[in-house]
C-alpha cells in the first residue's frame, strides 16, 4: 500500500477539505501523491500478490483482500505481482466519526495496532464490494447535496462487511521485535511534525503517550529503543520538540505562547523552562537570533 496504490492526483488540501477520497487503483507506483498520511484512514479492495508490512507483523496477500490502514500505525506494501487493481477510499477519522455515532477508529479491531487489517475476500464477496465502491465513485463526482452522508454509508457498509469476514491469518512477527518496536515508535515519533497549525497542537508527548497508542507497555518501548538506538525514549521525545520549537521561532510568526500550546505545554511559562533546561537559553533568544 504505502504509495504503491495512491493517485497523483490526490490532493491534500482538497482532501483535507473534502474529509475522503476515493480512486481506483491501477499500477500507481510511478506516480506517489504528495500528501502527509497520518490524517488519513484508509480502505482498500486489492487483487494482486504481495506483502504488506504493518506494525510488528508481514502479511502475505495473494488474490483479493480487503485493507485497512490507520494512519497512526506504519506500513509499507511490497508489490510481487506484476499487476495490481482494485479501488480505495481514504478519510479523516472526524468525515466518518460526526455526532457521537462511532468509537474512536484506533478502537476498532479493524484499526487498531493489535487488530488483523487484512482479510480475505471471496468472488462473491469481490463483486459486492466493488460494487459499493463504484458506487462511491459515482457519487464524489456528483452535485447530489447529501452525498457526505452517502459516502459515510458506503464506508461503514464495508467496515461492517469485513466485520463479517475471516481475518487474514498468514502472517509472520519479526524476529527482532526490539527493532521493529523502535523503528514504529521513531516513525509514529515524527508523524507528530511538522506542527501545521495552532489549532491542532501536539498530542504525543511523553514515552507512555507513544506506548499506548502503540499497544505496548512503556517498559517494554524504553528497553527496545534505548537497545536499538542507545538513547532513551524520552531523550528522542526531547530532541525532536526542541528541533520543532526551533523552527517554530525562527519561521513563524507566532506568538511564543501560540508556540507553547501548539506543542502541548499547559502553561507558557513551563514551555520557557523546558527550552532553557534543554537548550541553555530562552525561547526569546532564539528568535532574536533573526533580527
Amino acid at each position: 500500500m504505502g504509495n504503491s496504490e495512491e493517485p497523483a492526483i490526490c490532493d491534500m488540501a482538497d482532501l483535507k477539505l473534502k474529509g475522503f477520497n476515493v480512486y481506483q487503483i491501477e499500477n500507481y507506483a510511478s506516480r506517489a501523491p504528495k500528501y502527509n498520511r497520518r490524517d488519513f484512514y484508509k480502505v482498500a479492495l486489492l487483487t494482486c500478490r504481495g506483502i504488506v508490512h504493518y506494525a510488528d507483523k508481514s502479511i502475505e496477500l495473494n488474490g483479493t483482500s480487503l485493507f485497512f490502514a490507520n494512519p497512526h500505525i506504519p506500513y509499507s506494501f511490497q508489490l510481487l505481482s506484476e499487476k495490481q487493481t482494485g479501488y480505495a477510499c481514504l478519510f479523516t477519522e472526524g468525515f466518518l466519526t460526526t455526532g457521537e455515532r462511532l468509537q474512536s477508529l484506533q478502537e476498532s479491531p479493524l484499526f487498531k495496532i493489535g487488530g488483523k487489517p487484512v482479510f480475505v475476500v471471496s468472488d462473491e464477496q469481490k463483486a459486492e464490494i466493488n460494487a459499493i465502491f463504484i458506487k462511491m465513485l459515482a457519487e464524489q463526482s456528483s452535485d447530489y447535496l447529501y452525498k457526505n452522508d452517502l459516502i459515510r454509508n458506503y464506508i461503514n457498509l464495508i467496515i461492517h462487511e469485513a466485520l463479517k469476514m475471516q481475518p487474514l491469518e498468514n502472517y509472520s512477527r519479526h524476529k527482532n521485535a526490539s527493532a521493529r518496536i523502535a523503528s514504529l515508535f521513531l516513525d509514529l515519533l515524527e508523524r507528530q511534525f511538522p506542527i501545521e497549525s495552532t489549532e491542532r497542537p501536539l498530542k504525543l508527548k511523553t514515552a507512555q503517550d507513544y506506548a499506548s497508542n502503540l499497544s505496548v507497555h512503556v517498559n517494554h518501548l524504553n528497553r527496545s529503543v534505548k537497545e536499538v538506538t542507545g538513547k532513551p525514549t524520552t531523550a528522542h521525545i526531547s530532541d525532536r520538540l526542541i528541533s520543532e520549537a526551533k523552527a517554530l521561532l525562527q519561521h513563524t510568526d507566532w506568538s511564543i505562547s501560540e508556540i507553547a500550546y501548539a506543542l502541548g505545554f499547559e502553561y507558557p511559562t513551563y514551555f520557557n523552562n523546558y527550552f532553557k533546561r534543554m537548550t541553555g537559553s530562552v525561547p526569546k533568544s532564539e528568535r532574536l537570533k533573526l533580527v
